[in-house]
């Protein structure tokens, strides 16, 4: 058979529409696999190969899912608030929804002429009312609860965007979107209170079934530590600056402290501060910094001195200097920190360059040339003089510090609350009033959606503000409590938010009474494999596992965690190795592979290439093989039963079903395409294949080449269609090779090699070993001294 991809796939593509073979089925009595990619933001430039590599193993798996019998929920949506459809708005002056709705039209197209087998009854986007009505809702379930609060702080401002960015969205100093410098602003921001859920989130991680990097990233990202805090006396004032440290047992070791720019305490007591005009210059100077320029290792130490402001180390009852740095944040513990520059680097240069003490209480190193941190001996620390172990130590210090009654222990994460809020037009309002009677008022579920309202411009302000406090009768309004004048909230939730829940909408997506139908969540809940990318780990992972907890908390949804199991796919590289982009010339358009070679060439080399978890660069030569194994295979027709008794396929059969079975599940792509492969070349050597033999050969390979497949599936008069088909079934015993090569060695140099029976007797396999010419060669008028026979490996004489 010749296989004209241009003719077929579309063929075949239309027919798996007509048929709807994959739509999931409510409460169906098979078991149920729920299988779910990362959901797609639309951009006007379509699909990448990333996205097809990251789709292909979920695709793969659901349609082997179905195949064994499985009710099977692959869905499909777009993640469609966000910047880039806005920056595009605001550039070209088409509103956004237009733009999306295209983006989206066009990215559906894509993926429908790759072959993926959505079930595309339950696409939604996030951008619709329909859909935002239920994230307004949670985030009002947030609230009722006391996890939404705002707060007056330092943000991460991005000038180019005109938005405030979390953390996450700017790591490095860098806007997420345009990738401009990020700087710090005082602003009024929401927050969730995501910390509130830090240990639960921690705690789920042991009940599922992700990658130990994946874990361990977010176990890094929340950053629990438990130590203890303690409280320093200001000297001459009755105040206390409180810390936090995990290392209590170097409080002897304490010769100063420091205080972040911002630190309350320092407005509240400036006329004690004789320099207090140093530290506003100071200041002045921090506010040009980003976070990230504040918190790197790795820099010239700044820091001033507060003259007239000290305090007392409560285990010491010295004097100790109290500094102001740009490195301590007020968004971390407790704003000030205690320092022990004898035993950690950044506080020992810091203390070089201001001339203060250096205490050393840990016995190691050379501290003349710089900080020891490791661990040894208690010196100069009074009652721990001697201990030799660090958790005896603190344990010690614990208990001192609570009998004086200056301190206790603590637990602190270096996650902070989540900054949830956008001053941008391009997404979901959040539905809060501002009434100057009753405050904060949450706008009632009946009124929602609180819906975006139609403007033509969409430059976000100069102030910060968001284009739609630009909008009078979107901003006045009436409060749902009192009935005064009220004026809206006019900030935006950030592209998080639509995607911390999509999951549960796909159980339900139609729903206008509820979030979900809870019957149908329990149903399909949890996800049972997820996949997506490890850029979105420390991001959409946390926010999602959060939101998801909230409302299994509120008895919204059944399951503790949303995702089973989950997994993550390698980059594709350019063909030059390095990463792909616009302006290095190097990115491949997926859509040039399916119109040149075909969308099962496309499918089948992402996941060829290499280690699904790995970065790999693309090679043109890889995609020429994928397309020439194809069309061998669909000239098997050719060979069809041209030796029908010829039965030495068997084995190889079997093995190729196990292999494939298995590596399919464990996400080793690669190798079972090889093993295809393998088994073709043997088919070619045979000169012929069976209808039977055929039948599987075409069942193992359409996951991941399903158009040609279904088309080889008609020419051998296979039932119904290919993609609902059985899955094969091995026979173990026919895994098992009848003959095996070994090899014959003479004091362990290899001599030859025979063939023997698997199961051969140990004194018949050394006989035949000594009868081979180069062995009786070499044991000639020699002593054997001893024989050896590793099954189905080796035969060893030992002579001398």
């Amino acid at each position: 058979m010749e296989y004209d991809f241009k003719q077929i796939e579309p063929k075949w593509q239309k027919k798996w529409q007509e048929s709807g073979i994959f739509k999931a089925e409510d409460f169906s009595k098979k078991p149920k696999f729920y299988g779910l990619v990362e959901f797609p933001y639309p951009s006007g430039a379509g699909m990448h190969v990333g996205h097809i590599k990251a789709y292909s193993s979920i695709e793969v798996i659901s349609r082997k899912r179905r195949m064994q019998g499985y009710n099977v929920m692959f869905p499909i949506g777009f993640d469609s608030f966000g910047l880039p459809a806005e920056n595009y708005a605001i550039k070209t002056g088409t509103h956004p929804a237009v733009i999306t709705q295209k983006n989206i039209d066009h990215f559906s197209d894509q993926l429908r002429a790759v072959g993926f087998s959505f079930d595309w009854d339950r696409e939604f986007a996030t951008s619709t009312s329909d859909y935002y009505k239920w994230t307004q809702w949670i985030f009002l379930k947030l609230y009722e609860k006391g996890l939404v609060f705002r707060a007056n702080t330092l943000v991460n401002y991005c000038p180019h965007c005109k938005v405030v960015l979390s953390n996450e969205d700017s790591q490095g100093g860098k806007c997420d979107i345009c990738h401009s410098d990020v700087i710090q602003k005082e602003k009024s921001v929401w927050y969730l209170r995501i910390t509130d859920y830090a240990d639960k989130l921690l705690e789920g991680l042991d009940s599922v079934d992700f990658p130990d990097n994946v874990k361990q990233q977010e176990v890094n990202w929340i950053g629990k530590s438990t130590g203890a805090f303690v409280n320093f006396q200001i000297k001459d004032i009755d105040e206390k600056l409180e810390i936090y440290t995990t290392r209590c047992d170097t409080l002897f070791g304490v010769t100063f402290m420091v205080m972040a720019p911002e630190h309350p305490l320092i407005d509240k007591y400036k006329n004690r501060i004789a320099n207090f005009a140093d530290v506003e210059n100071y200041r002045a100077e921090c506010a040009k910094k980003t976070e990230f320029e504040r918190t790197q290792l790795v820099k010239d130490k700044t820091g001033l001195k507060l003259d007239g402001f000290s305090a007392i180390n409560p285990i010491t009852g010295k004097e100790i200097p109290i500094f102001i740095a740009d490195y301590v944040m007020m968004g971390y513990g407790t704003g000030a920190i205690m320092a022990v520059p004898a035993h950690d680097q950044r506080d020992y240069d810091f203390a070089k360059k201001f001339g203060v003490p250096i205490v050393q209480v840990i016995k190691g190193g050379d501290i003349e040339k710089e900080a020891y941190t490791g661990d040894g001996e208690m010196i100069n620390s009074d009652f721990l003089n001697g201990f030799t172990n660090k958790k005896d130590s603190i344990e010690r210090m614990l208990e001192f510090l609570k009998e004086k009654g200056i301190g206790e222990r603590g637990v602190q994460y270096k996650m902070k609350d989540w900054a949830f809020n956008r001053q941008r037009y391009w997404g979901e309002p959040i539905p809060l009033i501002h009434c100057p009677n009753c405050g904060v008022v949450p706008v009632p579920e009946d009124q929602l959606p609180l819906e975006l309202p139609d403007v033509k411009n969409f430059e976000p302000g100069e102030d910060g503000n968001s284009p739609l406090a630009k909008i009078d009768s979107f901003v006045n309004c009436t409060c749902p409590k009192c009935g005064a004048a009220a004026k809206r909230e006019t900030d935006t939730m950030p592209q998080w938010a639509g995607s911390s829940w999509y999951f549960l909408r796909f159980c339900d997506p139609h729903n206008d009474n509820a979030f979900a139908d809870p019957e149908k969540v329990k149903y399909w809940m949890p996800v049972d494999w997820y996949n997506g990318g490890m850029e979105h780990v420390t991001r959409h992972l946390i926010y999602s596992r959060f939101w998801h907890r909230f409302l299994y908390d509120q008895g919204y949804v059944s399951t503790k965690e949303p995702y089973a199991k989950r997994s993550y796919q390698g980059l594709i590289l350019g063909p030059d190795g390095e990463k792909m982009s616009k302006s290095k010339g190097n990115v491949v358009d997926p859509m040039d592979i399916v119109n040149q070679y075909g969308a099962d060439t496309l499918r089948l080399y992402v996941l060829f290439m290499g280690d699904y978890g790995a970065a790999t660069p693309w090679s043109e030569n890889g995609v020429k093989g994928c397309k020439r194994f194809i069309d061998r295979f669909a000239s098997l027709t050719d060979i069809l039963d041209k030796k029908p008794e010829d039965t030495s396929l068997e084995s190889s059969l079997h093995k190729m079903i196990k292999k494939v079975t298995e590596d399919i599940e464990a996400m080793k792509f690669n190798t079972a395409i090889a093993a295809m492969m393998t088994f073709m070349n043997e088919v070619s050597s045979a000169g012929t294949i069976s209808k039977e033999e055929l039948s599987v050969f075409i069942r193992l390979l359409a996951p991941f080449a399903p158009h040609i497949c279904e088309e080889m599936w008609t020419y051998i008069g296979g039932e119904g269609l290919v993609s609902i088909a059985p899955w094969p079934e091995y026979d173990e015993q026919k895994t098992i090779d009848k003959t095996v090569e070994i090899v014959a060695q003479i004091n362990g140099k290899v001599k030859s090699k025979m063939v023997i029976e698997a199961d051969a007797d140990k004194d018949d396999v050394i006989a035949k070993a000594k009868e081979l010419d180069k062995m009786k060669d070499a044991i000639e008028g020699k002593t054997i001294v001893k024989e050896i026979y590793v099954p189905k490996k080796l035969v060893n004489i030992v002579v001398k």
